[in-house]
């Protein structure tokens, strides 16, 4: 049997574990569960004492019932690891690459250097150039953010990052790349959360398309995950 359930917003992951023991309870061999969004996931270590380690305690109880679990773009791999089942991570960047095939992008940016990879595997895809964004403190008050080493002048960008949550910080990269002469600017994510005003942060920004994968249905889904997952069950 294969189950496919994100674990968000919360009664999604009661749904779940509810589906999953009604599978087992009708004899299925074998439970492969698919979470296009693994929710929590950004709370894989205590930040605080008493805090729960969210991302693990939500996969041990996963764990009980799957013989095998597929993730889309984990917030950090060793998240994987949490599973007392097998588990595997797809990457939505080779979809989200074909999709910004056609947009003429001259560079791919990561909105951080932690994010770098995500940025290079695309632009690998597309035969661009890609780089990723700077904070650089001018003074007491003022931070100024660009491409590490490129120039996005006259340039059709891509940002790409795995989470886009308030948007914050994605608005900061964009209103400093249209300042900064970029021709346009592309914002790609595989999970589009959308909170808090984010559309409109970004829009306010001048960010000229907004992409996000179908982990997470919105209006702005436009790069379907399907063909990656399905190559992993």
């Amino acid at each position: 049997a294969i189950i496919v359930q994100t674990t968000y917003p919360d009664p999604n992951i009661i749904e779940l574990i509810l589906i999953q023991n009604a599978v087992e309870e009708a004899g299925a061999k074998r439970i492969t569960v698919v979470i296009p969004y693994y929710g929590y996931a950004r709370q894989d270590t205590k930040f605080q004492d008493g805090e729960a380690i969210s991302a693990k305690a939500l996969a041990n109880h996963i764990s009980l019932n799957a013989d095998k679990v597929i993730t889309v773009d984990p917030h950090k791999e060793h998240i994987l690891d949490f599973f007392s089942t097998s588990a595997f991570s797809c990457s939505a960047v080779p979809e989200i690459a074909k999709y910004l095939s056609s947009k003429k992008i001259d560079m791919i940016l990561a909105p951080d250097k932690g994010a770098v990879d995500r940025a290079k595997k695309a632009s690998e895809s597309m035969n661009c150039d890609f780089d990723y964004m700077e904070k650089t403190r001018i003074d007491g008050t003022t931070v100024e953010i660009k491409p590490k080493t490129l120039d996005a002048q006259n340039k059709n960008v891509a940002i790409i990052d795995d989470i886009i949550s308030t948007g914050g910080t994605m608005a900061k990269s964009l209103k400093e790349l249209k300042k900064q002469g970029a021709k346009k600017v592309f914002v790609a994510c595989t999970h589009g959360l959308f909170a808090d005003n984010a559309i409109k942060k970004l829009s306010t920004a001048g960010c000229d398309e907004i992409i996000s994968t179908d982990t997470i249905i919105s209006d702005y889904s436009k790069v379907k995950i399907a063909p990656s997952i399905a190559e992993l069950i």
